[in-house]
């Protein structure tokens, strides 16, 4: 059965999809962009605090969902620019144990929504 995951403590969609998917104990997320979500405002201008907002947005809708990072499978993270892969790349990893780090893919693209610079999905699953 699918269930929907939605927190306040992550920002809410700005179209027609939800934060989250729950099929069984696989936790599908749609991808985070830097966005706050307690003003609503984008964090900008330093891809390293976008990073970490990103990835604090995807920690609240993985707590929510009863899960951690240590349950990430498969992270996709975009780039609106590949010179900023080192920063993005170091933020990402202080989320992770290296040994036990998810398949990842980094790609680079011509925009993402509200033209920030990074956004990141990831899929979980329940041990």
């Amino acid at each position: 059965m699918k269930k929907i995951i939605n927190t306040s403590k992550a920002p809410a969609p700005i179209g027609p999809y939800n934060q989250a998917v729950l099929i069984e104990n696989t936790l599908y997320i749609s991808g985070q962009i830097p966005l706050n979500p307690e003003s609503g405002e984008l964090v900008e201008g330093d891809i390293k605090k976008e990073t970490e907002q990103s990835m604090e947005n995807l920690k609240a809708i993985l707590h929510e969902a009863g899960m951690t990072f240590e349950n990430v499978v498969k992270s996709s993270i975009f780039l609106s620019d590949m010179n900023q892969f080192i920063h993005v790349n170091e933020v990402y990893g202080s989320y992770f144990n290296a040994d036990t780090a998810p398949a990842r893919e980094t790609v680079e693209v011509a925009n993402l929504p509200k033209f920030v610079n990074v956004e990141i999905s990831m899929i979980a699953f329940k041990f």
